[in-house]
Order: structure tokens, then sequence, then C-alpha cells
């Protein structure tokens, strides 16, 4: 048999897509057909047949539809794999199709004048009778040109997609009226908001949907925790972690007026402190695994002055991984921490860390920046309201540039976007880009930014901080703790939450960001795996 996959694997990274790979191609011929509104470069529909064990596709620009007096261009594209039929989610902006995929019409049909679809379709006409929650009734395809002649596998062939006068044709049917999935419910805006889910078409509904975060920590170990009693042996991640001085305060109570003051007003302890650590710890890894770990410790608490603590302790257990620096100056620190597991964020808590900052570079090529990193400072007169000006100028000028990011609160007073890249920049090559972003935004609102890196010459003014693009200078990680009253965190947030008034930098603190991780979700999972070469500018 043909490798009918071919061209599909070729054009797809693996590594950085969520769709199938397709490693099985099915011998037998089914009979199931779907129809995916992809939104990439611009808006199509992707009709897929299943024949001879893959899914013979025609992007659609303008979507089927019931009505038997239009008739809709189609362009014959590659096959996709079985797999495809239930791909709902987020191809990363960058890789071939980018954008959000739902899978809107799905179902059985039947080819009609022929018992060989894949000669009919060779030969540049299909008849089918299709059987789904919306196209229902007998869909014709007919390659537009006359030759007869089979064009190579893959290339783009224009055809045209009609719907026969039968029982199921309606006048003026426009599938832009029904843009919901027929296997989630959900549109494609709110696929773009939440990646993380997947749908599996073979379970219950009330089973389907499933979170593609990491498992968090079962209510068992943290029922352990609460009884201990001031000091003890606690269990953790498979790893055994003396725990001490539990019910030291380590967060003064919010104030009254705080935008971190929901939720109970009481002082934060070093026991909810590692109850917190322990069920972000699973989530936040993945933007700390692999990368020296810089420590804002308070063994105080964050109503004392606190240090930062960069080498890992003699004391430290064996199991926590540490890196030696090889470019290490004398007096600077050799050996830091490494959070290569989630007990490690649990040991650094423990230890006195109230915050985590990773750095930018892998400890595998510690000159090579994973991320552009744009950073919002707010001055002494920069509103609240201010500030998401700039953020949201940014948005827009990401989206003209087709990147990929996310901005998050940063739990104190401002904002910070993180932009994935791909191997092989400097740290020189990302801080020029966000440079040139920086100056290119700082020219749409003049009056509410300065270029003066002394506080005092900003005269209060915020500053777009590009100089964060650096090796060793670390911005606070997703999810992290900030030592300030009512421990508020640092939450990666979408784009459109922006627009949202209630929102605040302090909003969540470790008392009420778990709520929001059940129902939002990680808005930067998205960046996983969707490193990118960094566009010029124009």
């Amino acid at each position: 048999m043909p490798d009918f996959l071919e061209t599909y694997r070729r054009k797809r990274d693996f590594t950085r897509t969520p769709e199938p790979a397709g490693a099985d191609v099915r011998p037998e011929t089914g009979n199931s057909f779907v129809v995916q509104r992809h939104r990439a470069s611009s808006l199509h529909y992707d009709l897929r047949f299943e024949v001879d064990g893959v899914l013979v596709s025609w992007a659609v620009p303008k979507g089927p539809t019931l009505d038997p007096k239009v008739r809709r261009l189609a362009m014959h594209v590659e096959d996709h794999p079985i797999d495809y039929l239930h791909f709902e989610g987020v191809i990363p902006s960058g890789e071939y199709g980018g954008g959000d995929v739902i899978v809107w019409d799905t179902g059985t049909w039947e080819p009609i004048h022929t018992d060989d679809s894949r000669t009919a379709i060779e030969k540049g006409e299909l008849h089918a009778e299709v059987y789904g929650e919306k196209l229902r009734g007998r869909l014709v395809l007919v390659r537009r040109d006359d030759k007869g002649e089979r064009a190579p596998q893959g290339d783009k062939e224009a055809w045209m997609l009609l719907h026969k006068h039968d029982d199921h044709a309606v006048e003026g049917w426009d599938p832009e009226e029904h843009p919901r999935s027929v296997l989630s419910g959900r549109t494609n805006e709110e696929v773009k908001a939440d990646p993380h889910h997947a749908w599996h078409s073979d379970r219950p509904a009330d089973e389907a949907e499933v979170s593609l975060l990491p498992t968090q920590l079962d209510d068992d170990a943290i029922d352990a925790l609460s009884e201990i009693e001031k000091e003890g042996t606690w269990e953790v991640f498979g790893r055994s972690l003396k725990v001490t001085n539990l019910d030291k305060v380590l967060f003064p109570a919010p104030g009254k007026d705080g935008g971190n003051s929901k939720g109970s007003g009481a002082p934060v302890t070093k026991r909810e402190l590692l109850a917190y650590v322990a069920r972000i710890a699973p989530v936040a890894l993945p933007y700390l695994e692999g990368r020296a770990l810089n420590l804002h410790r308070f063994p105080d608490g964050a109503g004392a002055k606190g240090f930062w603590h960069k080498a890992r302790p003699d004391h430290a257990p064996e199991w926590l991984r540490g890196w030696d620096n090889p470019d290490a100056d004398e007096g600077e620190t050799t050996t830091y921490v490494v959070a290569d597991e989630p007990a490690a964020l649990v040991w650094a808590a423990n230890f006195g860390a109230l915050e985590w900052h990773p750095w930018n570079s892998r400890t595998a090529a510690p000159h090579e920046p994973s991320y552009a990193l744009i950073d919002l400072d707010p001055g002494e007169k920069t509103t609240w309201e201010d500030l998401l000006v700039l953020a949201r100028l940014h948005r827009t000028a990401l989206e003209e540039l087709g990147v990929t990011a996310r901005p998050k609160v940063t739990g104190k007073r401002g904002i910070q976007i993180w932009v994935p890249v791909v191997d092989g920049y400097s740290f020189e090559d990302t801080r020029e880009w966000v440079k040139g972003l920086a100056r290119t935004v700082g020219k749409v609102v003049p009056e509410l930014v300065s270029w003066e890196w002394e506080v005092k010459k900003r005269k209060g003014l915020a500053r777009l901080d590009y100089t964060q693009n650096a090796i060793n200078k670390t911005l606070v990680g997703p999810w992290s703790m900030r030592p300030a009253p009512g421990a508020p965190v640092s939450v990666p947030l979408t784009w459109d939450e922006l627009d949202d008034p209630d929102l605040r930098p302090d909003r969540w603190t470790i008392r009420t960001v778990l709520d929001r991780l059940e129902e939002k979700g990680d808005p930067f999972r998205v960046l996983l795996g969707s490193a990118q070469e960094l566009p010029a500018f124009t």
C-alpha cells in the first residue's frame, strides 16, 4: 500500500504540534467523515472522508452548506491520518496550519455510484451520502480541471463542492450560523483560550473532556501534611522531606483594600504555603525544569527583609539536582539548584523561598534564551489602566507579527509577556528584538513611557524593559508566590483577559488561584512546544 501520509508527515514537526503523527494506517476501508472548522491564516473548513485507512481531505474556504444553489471552492490537500477525526486544539503559530481547530461536524458516509472511492477521486468526481449531525444528504465533489490526470499526491487541486437537491437540502443554510463543535460544544475561540483539554469521543459525555495538565498531588498527601504537628517528615512526590516550623506565619494578612483581599483575611502559614506549592508544582515545573533557579528567601516571612539565595546548600538532599556554572567568576555562585522534579519546589518553599526565578536559558545551553521576555515595569505615576494600554498594544503588535506569546500578571504591579523562541538565538538577539518591539509600541503612547535607565529620571513613567533579556537576569516564574501580604501569585493570562474589568496584578493568591486553575487551566501551556523564529519588523 502506498504511503498516503508521507506528505502530511513531511509538513509537520510533531515535537511542536499537538496533531497526531498517524503512525498507524488502517488497511480496511472505513466510513467516517469529519469537518473541522480551522482558523489558520484564514478561516476555512476541512472536509475529510475516510478512504483506504486515511482521511482524504479538502479545504473549503466558505464551508460546506445544505443549500443546493451554492457552489463552494474546495482545495484538495494532503491525506490526513484517521487519528485526525477527533482532533481539536491549537496548532502553534509558525507551524504548518497554525491556528485553532474544532470538530465542526462528524458522522458516517457512503460512496455513491462507485465501489472504489480512491479511483473515483483520482478520476475527479466523488458522490458522498453523509450522515452527520449538521450535514445530511448528498454531497458532490468535482475537480474543476478536465484533464483526468492524477496530480502528484499532496498537490493542491481546485475542486467544486455542492449539495444535491434532496430531502435534506435547505436554501440559505450558512455554516457560520452553527459555530460550535459537535464533540465538545466549544467554539474556536473557546478552544484557543483553553488548549489544554482533549476530547475522547469513545467515552461517556461526562468523561469525554479531559485535562492535559500534569496530574496534581492527591488529597491524601495534603491530609498527611495537615496531620504533622510543628515539624516532621512529609512523604511528597516520592521524596521524604523534613518539614519544620509549619505554623510559622510567612505572609501577613491581606489589607482590606488590597487587590488580593478575596478569601480569608488570616495570615498565611508555612503549612499553607507548602500545601499550595505541592499542588502547583506539577503545573509550574515545565517552565522551570532544566534551568538554574534563583531563590528569593524570607526565613522570617514576607514581613521581614529577604535576600537572594542562588547556591545549592551543602545540606540539600542528595536527590536535589545542582548545576555547576562553568562561566562563574571568582566570588560568584558556582553551583545552582535545578528544579527537575516537583519535590524540588516543595523543598525550596520549606527552605524559606517565597518566590522562584528561573534562568531564561537551560543549563545545557546557558547562553541561548528560551524566551524573548517583555517586562512592562510601571512607574510611580503609571496607573493600572495605563499598564493595560501598554499590554494591549503589545498584544496587537504581536498578533500583527504572527507571534505566539502570552502575558502574565506579576502578583505585584506589573505585567510580563513571554515569547517562546527556537534554539540558536543569543541574548543579544532577543534583547534587540524586544527593544525594537518596545520602541514601536512606545511611539504610539510616548506620554506613558520613559527610556531612562535611572528611576529618578523616568519622572514616574513606565519602562518597557528589554534589558531583562540577559544571562542570569531573571523574571518571576509562572505560578510563583510573591513576598507580599496575602501571598499573591504571578498568574498566566489569556490575551482576552487583558479586557477583563476585574483584572488586577495581584488579583489571585495561593488561596484562590487553584480554583482559577481548575476553571481556566494554564494559559501558558500553549507556549510549550511553540518555539518560533522571531520575525523582522517591517
